[in-house]
């Protein structure tokens, strides 16, 4: 419950491929918009193929993620099915929560009302530039309706809510089916699962809530941004979605978006609440790091084992499978 109550803590968390936040690949090249495809893919699909890292003859597969996938879309892999069932470890994706306790959470309850709200009353039409809240009313009217009671919350919360009802009059959801059914296998399978998320202890829970209520945040980008993407993008999204489900990861990197999920993170990064918190600095590092140590247990202990990530973990230069060759692993990508 107090998960569910606390999304503001949830956008925290770079890197939650668990909670199947979107995916979007890292550092895209420019080029031509694409032909829009109107239909998108149904019926099973395999997705992309399997990364392969290497210590002697002990290997690890990392199966890359995606998010907007179609709604419609029923996934399968051949591959990874076969792979799971050999797999000694099965590394769930990394992440970072926030620690409280369950009865701790519990007498938090009464703080998290009005949390998403805006300081002082304020609107969006308050806090928003003049040109940035002309272009959101036709966006909301389109894909929230007539309700107003969200012009009183914070920026970064309305543009989560207009992004999930946007992607879903697209025909586009979250891709959860995919991380239920590999973890179904697992469990099918009695695979060992190793939680690879750190905890991310607070100093005082309830005074990090009451700093929040109270603070600014600097999320007038991360608004902007998704407009912009909703404007300009939701045909490029079914591509990349058709993208993935056919397994042309080329396709996937050659299309360029507004990245409005770094925007977002950041204006919770950077905000006082929680720089005040010595716990929750260098987040994405800590993630990383948990992660990498998981992967050497894991390949010391077993012949197979098993990861899911997102593709913007696994491409670019700053991917996870580049701090992985730095460690001096064979990494090998998919055909």
């Amino acid at each position: 419950m107090l998960k569910r109550l606390l999304p503001t803590f949830c956008l925290l968390l770079p890197l939650t491929a668990a909670l199947a936040q979107e995916a979007t690949p890292a550092a895209p090249t420019e080029e031509a918009a694409p032909q829009p495809e109107t239909i998108l893919l149904v019926g099973q699909r395999p997705g992309p193929g399997l990364w392969k890292v290497s210590k002697g003859d002990h290997v690890l597969w990392v199966f890359g993620s995606y998010s907007p996938l179609p709604l419609k879309m029923e996934w399968r892999s051949q591959q990874v099915e076969s792979i799971l069932a050999q797999s000694q470890e099965y590394l769930g994706p990394p992440g970072a929560h926030g620690h409280v306790g369950f009865f701790r959470g519990l007498t938090l309850l009464p703080s998290l009302i009005g949390i998403k709200k805006n300081p002082d009353g304020a609107t969006l039409k308050d806090v928003l530039p003049a040109d940035v809240y002309a272009r959101w009313q036709p966006l909301k009217t389109k894909y929230l309706g007539k309700d107003d009671s969200i012009e009183r919350e914070r920026p970064i919360f309305v543009a989560d809510a207009l992004y999930d009802a946007a992607l879903k009059q697209a025909g586009l959801g979250k891709g959860y089916d995919v991380s239920n059914k590999i973890n179904a296998i697992v469990k099918e399978r009695k695979i060992k699962k190793t939680d690879t998320s750190i905890a991310l202890e607070m100093d005082d829970a309830s005074r990090m809530l009451k700093d929040f209520k109270k603070s600014s945040l600097a999320d007038t980008a991360c608004f902007d941004k998704t407009l912009t993407r909703l404007e300009s993008d939701l045909d490029a999204m079914r591509v990349r979605a058709n993208a993935w489900a056919k397994g042309d990861l080329e396709a996937i990197q050659k299309l360029s978006y507004a990245d409005q999920e770094a925007e977002c993170r950041d204006a919770l990064r950077n905000a006082d609440f929680v720089k005040n918190q010595k716990n929750w600095q260098n987040v994405q590092q800590r993630v990383q790091d948990a992660w990498l140590t998981a992967v050497d247990k894991a390949l010391d202990a077993n012949t197979t084992s098993f990861a899911m990530l997102r593709l913007s973990d696994l491409i670019g230069p700053d991917s996870y499978l580049t701090a992985l060759k730095a460690k001096g692993y064979e990494v090998v990508s998919p055909d």
